[in-house]
């Protein structure tokens, strides 16, 4: 009887992909205690895996051969934005199965650390009542969603900081260390999480951010997605060699300790715009004095005005000398126009922050 009990928990298992007590209870007309016996069996032996916890708990093939893809998972909580504490969220979801504790030591410090920093953005930044969240794999990925009905992101940077428009926003948000109460955070959190995972966006105002590591790409453009507050979501493989460490350790100083690199990419912030102005290169270097090194991406921009380059290469750079500008992906014309405002460092053998990310 045992046997055949184990053999048809397994067969139903190999044909759905999941099962349940009720399941085989169902099936034989046994009671639920007495097949809860065969599945604890089973569970001991390895063979099978419990996911979730009381009506929603079912039973799932084991992991093996290095991915976690084989186990469904997809967890969802609706939360009341009150009293929440990040690390308490993750906990609960955490317990939800055996899911986190099957992922490999790096791909897990990065969940940690990523959940807890978008998690706590959401609870702390956004004004908003409610939090949802979603876990879910692909067929290789771990993906999550976080969204608010807040003020929104990009609409939160605006007003705190005076800008006047998204795409201003945007810009502001990407030359990390930047927040919208630097007396409580260091503005660290999107920017690591951005560099740390595979693939991260933001949907907020009308706009969506995509910060694409696989293709070492990031974009603007307009959002499908017209609802209030903002939605950021991300993933990471299963079989990633990203080192949380290795991440910091790129974009901080190694003496201090302190977040002192970043890198700005000017195509991002206009579309079809001229850079020509000194008022459009002031917008692209403030709140970057917090920096010892900058990058800035010209992949895509034709030329520059000489006011532009000369307020950056010249006029910002000779008010903060320590400061290193490293501009890179430029053709001849922009080369040429950096050039005329004086600048000579590195201007042909650049070295890319982004480049081993």
């Amino acid at each position: 009887m045992a046997q055949d009990i184990k053999k048809l928990i397994l067969d139903k298992l190999a044909k759905d992909g999941t099962v349940r007590v009720a399941d085989i209870s169902g099936a034989t007309g046994l009671s639920r205690a007495y097949v809860h016996r065969f599945f604890q069996q089973l569970k001991e032996e390895g063979r099978i895996v419990l996911i979730g916890k009381a009506n929603t708990a079912r039973y799932v093939m084991p992991h093996t051969g290095g991915s976690i893809a084989d186990i469904p998972v997809k967890i969802h909580r609706l939360l009341r934005n009150k009293g929440l504490r990040e690390n308490v969220v993750l906990d609960s979801i955490k317990d939800e199965g055996s899911w986190f504790a099957k992922l490999a030591k790096n791909v897990g410090e990065i969940v940690e650390y990523s959940f807890t920093e978008m998690v706590n953005n959401a609870i702390e930044h956004s004004g908003t009542d409610t939090i949802d969240i979603f876990v879910r794999e692909s067929k290789d990925h771990l993906q999550f969603e976080i969204s608010d009905k807040g003020v929104g992101i990009f609409n939160n940077i605006m007003a705190k900081k005076g800008l006047n428009t998204t795409l201003d926003a945007i810009q502001d948000l990407l030359k990390g260390k930047q927040t919208t109460a630097p007396e409580a955070h260091s503005g660290e959190g999107i920017f690591f999480t951005s560099k740390v995972v595979d693939h991260f966006s933001i949907r907020s105002s009308g706009k969506w951010l995509v910060i694409d590591n696989e293709r070492n790409d990031v974009y603007v453009k307009d959002s499908p997605l017209k609802t209030s507050g903002t939605k950021i979501s991300y993933s990471i493989r299963f079989d990633s060699t990203r080192i949380l460490s290795e991440v910091f350790r790129r974009y901080t100083d190694p003496d201090s300790v302190e977040f002192t690199k970043t890198a700005v990419s000017v195509r991002l912030y206009k579309n079809n715009v001229q850079y020509v102005s000194r008022s459009q290169a002031r917008r692209i270097v403030v709140g970057l004095e917090q920096f010892k090194t900058i990058e800035l991406d010209f992949q895509g921009i034709d030329t520059v005005g000489q006011a532009f380059a000369d307020e950056i290469f010249r006029v910002w750079h000779a008010r903060h000398p320590e400061i290193r500008i490293i501009p890179k992906n430029m053709n001849e014309n922009v080369e040429f126009m950096i050039k005329r405002a004086g600048w000579v460092d590195n201007l042909s053998t650049t070295t890319d922050l982004s480049s081993s990310m």
